[in-house]
């Protein structure tokens, strides 16, 4: 009985045929079809339990728009016109610059022309660099 069943196995062990298993991902990020993510990004926000209560979901009236297109190209005026007082026409130079509480070093450097800005009231700095062309 030991000798048929050791037989059997042996038998049907040869006849099996094998595969390769490929790993495809799903996600696009990961190199998944890029027709998923739509499918991925639904299934996600239906899950998501977490609401923001803070947004406001309200929509805009056209006057509300108007106002705010007409407060944004008012602002941009005011800018340009303190950018053209301060810097001139032919744009930024070298030198220090304050606008209330933010000074404003600028000065070449290796990576091109370099802005530093620090706001003296809370001491936040940044720098943007603009590279030489």
């Amino acid at each position: 009985m030991k000798f048929l069943i050791l037989l059997l196995t042996l038998f049907f062990s040869f006849s099996m045929n094998a595969q390769d298993l490929v790993y495809k991902p799903k996600n696009p990020a990961f190199g998944g079809d890029t027709f998923n993510y739509q499918w991925l990004l639904s299934s996600a926000e239906s899950q998501n339990k977490l609401k923001d209560d803070g947004v406001e979901t309200e929509k805009k009236t056209e006057l509300e728009k108007f106002i705010d297109n007409l407060n944004s190209q008012l602002l941009n005026q005011v800018s340009r016109s303190l950018f053209a007082e301060q810097f001139g026409n032919d744009g930024i130079s070298e030198g220090t610059y304050t606008f209330g509480s933010l000074s404003i070093d600028v000065y070449p450097s290796e990576g091109g022309l370099t802005i530093s800005i620090l706001d003296t009231t809370t001491g936040e700095q940044t720098q943007v660099i603009i590279p030489n062309p």
